[in-house]
């Protein structure tokens, strides 16, 4: 008798936690289904903490601003900066609230800063002119020399980034105005002197492969003229964290690793060989010393603002023959 009391109890308590179950199954379903019935899964979208709207597609709106920030050549635009990214998280909202891709697309892009490219053709290292592209400025160059313009071993061309564009003068009034006639002083034997051709270009060749020395966030780029410096960047600033190791860029021995009181702060100099170098500098540390070998990939130094500087990053240049060249043309 004690043991058919027992599985009746045990059958009643188990018919209890059934129907329990029974229920919870069926109010989640139901909820599930009102869910599903009013609301759909989203993005939130946000810009320096304030809610912009939503987007069903966040892949395909950071990509469309991706996009807006990258170079456009029809423009001369080399990049566009833009003060804040928004940031995404996921949400429900009702669906009779809708998405708004564009309205977002603007928001985030109406302020930003365009920084254009262009080339300057220089004589004796000082700018007379501005051309679109580096075909037009080599065009100027190589017609010069065909017309063997007395002036034409003082030639050069220059990449220029800044925040305004200059204004362009076209191949002809370039070469016009540039063109030198040689005046040739007839000796007794009435031989012609000969002449030797020269020029830079934006592009030289080191014959070795470079490495990013630091992960980061280009902040100013070659040749640009920001308010902060009273002469055109002669290297590429990438921002990264206090204390972010520097790599060398490639193989070769340190020449300078220290404080020359220039502007550069705690520095060092690598020589590749071939005349080709690489400078590091506003470094928080230095960990080689001026001529020791130093292997490609190899923690050199760490970052900082030594110097003249407005914040933690690392200025990068690449020389050769004692000339700056535009880093971005081998390195990011």
């Amino acid at each position: 008798m004690f043991n058919i009391n027992i599985l009746k109890k045990v059958a009643i308590t188990a018919r209890k936690s059934i129907k329990l179950t029974v229920l919870v199954l069926l109010s989640a379903i139901i909820l599930i289904g009102l869910v599903v019935l009013f609301y759909h899964p989203t993005y939130e979208v946000s810009l320096n903490g304030e809610v912009i709207g939503y987007t069903s597609d966040k892949s395909t709106l950071q990509e469309k601003i991706n996009d807006y920030i990258q170079e456009d050549e029809e423009n001369n635009i080399a990049f566009r900066q833009i003060d804040a990214m928004p940031t995404y998280e996921l949400c429900l909202l009702k669906k009779d609230v809708e998405t708004n891709d564009d309205e977002i697309y603007t928001k985030v892009t109406e302020n930003s800063t365009p920084y254009y490219k262009y080339y300057a053709i220089t004589e004796e290292k000082e700018e007379k002119f501005y051309v679109s592209t580096f075909e037009e400025a080599e065009k100027v160059i190589d017609d010069l020399e065909e017309k063997d313009s007395a002036n034409q071993d003082e030639l050069g061309i220059l990449e220029k980034y800044g925040k305004e564009l200059k204004e362009f003068t076209d191949v002809e009034k370039c070469v016009s105005e540039l063109y030198e006639k040689k005046v040739v002083i007839q000796r007794a034997t009435y031989a012609t002197p000969s002449y030797t051709t020269s020029r830079s270009s934006a592009y030289v060749s080191l014959g070795i492969n470079l490495i990013n020395p630091v992960s980061g966030v280009i902040t100013s780029r070659f040749g640009s003229n920001d308010s902060v410096r009273d002469h055109s960047h002669s290297g590429l600033d990438i921002s990264a964290p206090y204390g972010t190791a520097i790599k060398a860029a490639a193989s070769g021995t340190v020449t300078y690793s220290g404080n020359a009181n220039d502007g550069y702060g705690y520095y060092i100099i690598i020589s590749h060989g071939n005349g080709v170098s690489t400078v590091y500098a506003h470094c928080s540390q230095l960990l080689v010393s001026a001529g020791q070998t130093v292997s490609q990939g190899e923690v050199i130094a760490k970052v900082g603002s030594t110097g003249n500087s407005t914040g933690n990053h690392l200025h990068l240049e690449v020389r050769k023959n004692g000339v700056t060249l535009n880093p971005q043309n081998y390195v990011y």
